[in-house]
């Protein structure tokens, strides 16, 4: 069975007909019309993720938890974030109805403004929602943001959406956000760690990412990643590791016209594949998802 379609996280399943009054996309975040249920919700997710993520996320994750107002008795206020971030790194947090259109994202990373969604999942999702939510943006990318690094890095991404739209070739630098920013990997002195969004706001796949003997960990190369297709619907098939949050920012740096000319060229790799080239840091078994396709296979 042929791995999904792929679906750029940021705007190309964004629902137009809800598009707010103001022509960026941004709302006031409405923090106080936040029920108790919500912020229930809230602290549910905190909890089991902050137990889950001790010895597991990686050094920058935790230090810029520490630094900000995130904590487990309510939703955040993106205000008060805001007020912390931009003295440091220059960032805000600006509330969104959901996913956006392409260039409305880029251009708000562009001009360090993280969108975040202000709605929170129901209590019979906290295992899974399709669309990001304030947990995931929250919880998942701001505690990053507070790295001088990792926030140079994304408002670069944001820079080269903007010219790889110009360019036809979204879908490359799109796989490039994912790895990383979403569900990236990281090697510490202590072993790996997760940096990436996607991984650290949910509660099965930060023990599935490090864990499981099911998946690759290959380090990381930005053209064999632009190569490779992604998951959407499940556990990534492979992981990409970097070795520090600096190795992100040289991205900024190539030519990406060249690269992007190279890798048109070249066929899509599907999303377990390993190539002789690949820098393996553990071969999957591949089992999780062999068992999936599996047992989608219709009788005979």
């Amino acid at each position: 069975m042929p791995p999904p379609a792929e679906t750029a996280r940021h705007g190309l399943a964004a629902d137009h007909s809800a598009r707010p009054e103001r022509a960026d996309w941004t709302m006031d975040q409405g923090w106080q019309h936040y029920t108790a249920q919500q912020h229930g919700v809230w602290k549910t997710l905190f909890e089991r993720q902050s137990r889950l993520l001790l010895g597991r996320a990686c050094d920058a994750f935790v230090q810029g938890m520490a630094q900000l107002p995130i904590d487990a008795s309510q939703i955040p206020d993106f205000r008060r974030l805001s007020d912390l971030l931009l003295p440091r790194t220059g960032w805000q947090i600006v509330a969104v109805p959901g996913l956006l259109p392409d260039e409305v994202f880029f251009e708000h990373l562009a001009h360090r403004r993280f969108p975040a969604g202000n709605f929170i999942r129901q209590p019979h999702q906290l295992d899974y929602l399709e669309e990001p939510d304030v947990f995931h943006d929250v919880f998942g990318h701001v505690p990053l943001l507070m790295n001088p690094t990792m926030a140079d890095y994304i408002q670069a991404y944001g820079v080269g959406g903007l010219r790889a739209q110009k360019l036809g070739v979204l879908d490359k630098l799109a796989r490039v956000y994912w790895y990383t920013v979403e569900f990236g990997l990281m090697r510490q002195k202590d072993g790996l760690k997760i940096y990436g969004a996607g991984i650290a706001s949910s509660a099965t796949e930060s023990v599935f990412s490090l864990d499981d003997a099911s998946p690759n960990r290959l380090r990381f190369d930005l053209e064999r990643v632009m190569r490779t297709s992604y998951r959407i619907d499940d556990f990534q098939e492979t992981y990409f590791v970097i070795d520090d949050l600096a190795q992100l920012l040289e991205l900024a740096s190539i030519d990406f016209a060249t690269l992007y000319q190279r890798v048109l060229g070249q066929p899509d790799l599907a999303p377990g594949a390993v190539l002789p080239s690949d820098w393996v840091l553990s071969r999957g078994s591949g089992a999780y998802h062999r068992a999936k396709r599996n047992s989608c296979v219709a009788p005979t």
